[in-house]
């Protein structure tokens, strides 16, 4: 059902972003302000632009840039989730090869432990024959330490030849647990960049004509604006930049605007931001509110 929310959503805003990707006239109207000029004097074309149409650009600028969030917004955290659930597989593997390395460690213990076992054996056979061709009591005695010596290191190496080997039981019911929640990883992973892939594909195409818009719009906009509406877009919570006057308050904070304020706001003569938040203000008739 989520699933299925998420590409009407990403319908509805590809049709929206799509019907205002076509509205051009401002940009237009600025380029043949931009085309008067001469190609050394680009700078200069830029600055002469007039106080109105910076303002229109910024605002058209505002406009697209939302369109483009919106549409990154639909994707929700597909993105993230379907990175988190890679990293989480890398994880998986990188687990499951260390402890297979573990285990072979392991078996080369063991069978270290069984040599040990091997040659304790032979070790007391060889004493036990030459038990029997003893001189004296001293070298009797020597020979029965060293044969209790070898049974000792015999239940010593089996013990833990027995433990190792409960060790590797355990290590491979892990790489089996492992194993299991790796395929749950993978099976989720494909259905999330599946479903990723499906609201991409939808909004792919607006999304990149869009982005090509504002590049369009950003080359007529001086370059201390684009840095000025940047940063303080970059710092806006909804990313919103540039704002109309709203019901005698700021579009974007809310705040109460003086009406000697809203009346060199309308008149758009020079661009002016939000004492309280610092946002870009234009007049309400930009957005034909």
């Amino acid at each position: 059902m989520a699933e299925k929310t998420k590409k009407t959503e990403a319908k509805k805003v590809a049709k929206t972003s799509s019907k205002k990707a076509t509205e051009k006239p401002i940009v237009e109207k600025a380029k043949t302000e931009k085309s008067a000029k001469t190609k050394s004097d680009k700078s200069s074309a830029l600055s002469d632009l007039s106080s109105v149409n910076k303002l229109r650009l910024l605002y058209e600028l505002q406009v697209i840039d939302s369109s483009i969030d919106n549409i990154r917004t639909v994707r929700g955290e597909l993105p993230l989730e379907v990175q988190d659930l890679e990293d989480e597989i890398v994880g998986f593997d990188t687990r499951i090869k260390n402890m297979v390395q573990e285990i072979r460690e392991i078996e080369s213990n063991v069978s270290q432990r069984k040599i040990g076992v091997e040659t304790s054996k032979n070790l007391i056979k060889k004493y036990e024959e030459q038990q029997k061709n003893v001189r004296n009591n001293r070298e009797f005695d020597s020979l029965s330490k060293e044969l209790e010596f070898q049974s000792l290191e015999i239940e010593l190496n089996e013990k833990n030849i027995k433990e190792l080997g409960l060790k590797i039981k355990e290590k491979k019911r892990e790489i089996e647990t492992t194993k299991a929640l790796l395929s749950d990883k993978k099976i989720a992973l494909d259905e999330k960049r599946h479903e990723l892939s499906e609201i991409t594909s939808e909004t792919a195409h607006d999304e990149k004509e869009l982005i090509s818009r504002t590049d369009e719009i950003k080359k007529l906009i001086e370059p201390r604006l684009l840095t000025a509406y940047n940063k303080i877009r970059h710092n806006a919570r909804n990313g919103l930049a540039v704002v109309t006057v709203k019901r005698d308050a700021c579009g974007g904070c809310f705040n109460k605007i003086p009406p000697q304020r809203q009346l060199d706001i309308k008149l758009s003569k020079k661009v002016i931001v939000c004492e309280y938040c610092g946002r870009i203000l234009v007049d309400a008739d930009f957005a034909g509110e």
